[in-house]
């Protein structure tokens, strides 16, 4: 277990590795991955139980996540080499052709961690709900995490899943919503308003917790071991994760100029300076 200095200084460095990534390829979606940086950290040093050595598709006997969001690979493949599932000096192959770190995630070459493809937006939910009660007929008794966007939540699968994970207390699976009210054609309540979503995910049967600052490493530390603290007991759990996409770089920070678009040369160097080295150095 790493302490929580510890931990954000991890954090410190996955932001380093996520914009030179995306600023290397010319492509890729930095603001998302910048913001859900903290909680990806804690989940993967800290959260969940999971051997990076041994990894398998089945995940018997370890917690497995699945990111439904897939468009934020660069955050995802730095915690993944970070915490010792390929090796870091692989993310200089970020987006590059035939590399395993494609876009978006692919099972395709193998990559250990991965054991979906995603990106198409609504699909997570169906398949983390499927997971958690595949350990449920097994006997396996850990946990099955997924991550979402706020602007996925418009996708129809989504409810049709909720729905039937709260009926069916489907309660070994924890769900957390990158709440940043952006997403790539501007604020969640421009494009389509989500109203109250703890409102409507208790209405499923669900249980909801909310993180109010999710950029906070210590909160994130603590809503989630509360979320764990409240899985098999007949519901679903969802985590509210109140993030700020961009977070690190002031001017980057709130806005969905950067769901999709990289930083150039000029301001790359900018950003870096508001993220100094650390120790574990970069790749």
């Amino acid at each position: 277990m790493k302490t929580t200095q510890e931990l954000q200084t991890i954090a410190r460095q996955v932001r380093r590795d996520i914009l030179r990534m995306t600023t290397a390829a010319k492509s890729g979606h930095p603001g998302g991955s910048m913001g859900c940086t903290e909680w990806m950290v804690a989940m993967q040093f800290n959260q969940m139980e999971h051997d990076p050595a041994h990894f398998t598709m089945e995940g018997n006997n370890q917690d497995m996540m699945f990111v439904s969001q897939g468009h934020i690979t660069p955050v995802i493949y730095s915690v993944m080499a970070r915490v010792g599932y390929f090796p870091v000096s692989e993310l200089s192959t970020f987006r590059k052709f035939g590399t395993r770190l494609q876009g978006h995630p692919s099972t395709e070459h193998g990559l250990p961690g991965i054991r979906m493809a995603s990106g198409s937006l609504g699909q997570g939910m169906s398949v983390g709900i499927g997971a958690a009660l595949g350990k449920k007929m097994t006997g396996d008794n850990h946990l099955v995490y997924t991550l979402h966007g706020d602007g996925e939540l418009q996708e129809g699968q989504i409810w049709e899943a909720v729905m039937f994970a709260g009926a069916k207390g489907v309660d070994n699976l924890i769900a957390t919503v990158d709440y940043n009210h952006q997403q790539i054609d501007g604020t969640t309540q421009q494009v389509m308003d989500l109203g109250d979503l703890k409102s409507k995910f208790e209405s499923f049967m669900w249980t909801v917790v909310t993180i109010a600052d999710g950029n906070d490493m210590q909160q994130v530390l603590d809503g989630m071991a509360k979320a764990k603290s409240l899985t098999g007991k007949g519901k679903p759990v969802c985590v509210l994760l109140q993030s700020q996409m961009g977070y690190g770089v002031d001017f980057m920070q709130n806005t969905n100029k950067y769901h999709g678009s990289v930083l150039n040369e000029e301001d790359l160097q900018k950003a870096l300076k508001q993220l100094p080295e650390t120790e574990l150095g970069d790749y």
